[in-house]
């Protein structure tokens, strides 16, 4: 059986380009992941980030769904302590009356950027704290069915069957144990916090309760993805993305330097740098065979029912290319 295959897109700004290059790319991205026969690609929110462009990932997500047909669209996801439940059932409400039976909406419960950005958002962590309370009543928002005397969303839906699928999101046995709790589908961050994957779908799997959403467990592991058709072109590919990744995260700080190639890998190869290059755990590079082979075995021994997959290379055509070639692969199999 071939695998259930999905697309996150960070919208990442590469260098040389601008914020609307990006976004153009993320729509050029998402007709590529329809066209190839995935099942949905998501938008993630992230904020004061210069190089990702889906901070605005309503926004983004309405853009995509008004150039696309058949494939869902969503959010991977919305990090719902930024927001009031109202802002965001409205939000998605909306979109899902303009496309409607296509709309996803993926919850986080992390914030999306560092102190500075909670302060600018008018938030502290401690909103985090509300989540599960939050989660419960948006889905009730976006199903008609308000918990505050005298307010509800609009546009909503005529019945929670009819509203857009919630997913609850994590890299912690938090989420697993809330997503298992309210009967919802679980996506699991494993491709940058790959850490407590396999103990965190163990605890949603065992202790899932059926829901009117859900009769049983579902479960989406994300893995980093590059396919090329000659494997030495998509390893390639890979240490480029990474070692930008890593420059990104290395380089704050009142004295940033610019470091080369060769600095960055002997940093991911020390000690102190063990941590972020285990990020990168779960990643499936090569050749089409070998990246088939790769995601069928990653699937099984994360117990996913769907990979979503981040095409992890900077030149936008190398990422069509490996989102087309892995597609294709694995509907071979």
């Amino acid at each position: 059986m071939p695998l259930t295959l999905s697309v996150l897109d960070l919208a990442p700004i590469a260098p040389g380009q601008s914020a609307a290059d990006a976004l153009a790319t993320t729509v050029r991205m998402a007709q590529a992941a329809e066209q190839a026969g995935y099942e949905r690609v998501w938008y993630a929110e992230h904020h004061n980030m210069p190089t990702i462009a889906s901070s605005a990932t309503s926004v983004l997500i309405a853009h995509v769904a008004a150039h696309t047909s058949t494939i869902r669209v969503g959010a991977g996801g919305i990090m719902l302590p930024n927001h009031s439940p109202l802002t965001i059932a409205e939000q998605f409400g909306t979109l899902n009356a303009l496309h409607p039976g296509r709309i996803d909406l993926g919850l986080g419960r992390a914030p999306g950027g560092d102190q500075a950005m909670l302060r600018a958002l008018r938030r502290t962590p401690a909103d985090s704290d509300a989540f599960p309370a939050d989660v419960q009543e948006l889905r009730d928002y976006l199903a008609g069915a308000s918990r505050i005397p005298g307010v509800q969303s609009t546009p909503h839906a005529a019945s929670a069957a009819d509203a857009p699928p919630l997913f609850i999101l994590g890299s912690s046995l938090f989420g697993a144990q809330l997503a298992a709790a309210l009967g919802l589908p679980y996506a699991f961050a494993s491709h940058f916090a790959p850490a407590a994957l396999h103990e965190a779908v163990a605890v949603y799997r065992d202790t899932f309760k059926p829901s009117d959403a859900l009769a049983e467990p579902y479960v989406i592991a994300g893995v980093s993805v590059v396919a090329a058709q000659d494997g030495d072109v998509a390893r390639e590919a890979f240490a480029t993305s990474r070692r930008t990744r890593v420059r990104g995260l290395i380089q704050r700080g009142p004295m940033p330097r610019e470091y080369s190639d060769d600095e960055i890998d002997a940093f991911l190869a020390s000690p102190g740098g063990a941590q972020i290059a285990d990020m990168a755990r779960y990643s499936a590079v090569g050749t089409p065979a070998e990246v088939r082979e790769y995601l069928e075995a990653f699937a099984a021994e994360a117990r996913a029912d769907e990979l979503i997959t981040v095409h992890a290379a900077q030149d936008a055509d190398v990422r069509e290319d490996s989102l087309r070639l892995t597609a294709a692969a694995t509907r071979a199999a």
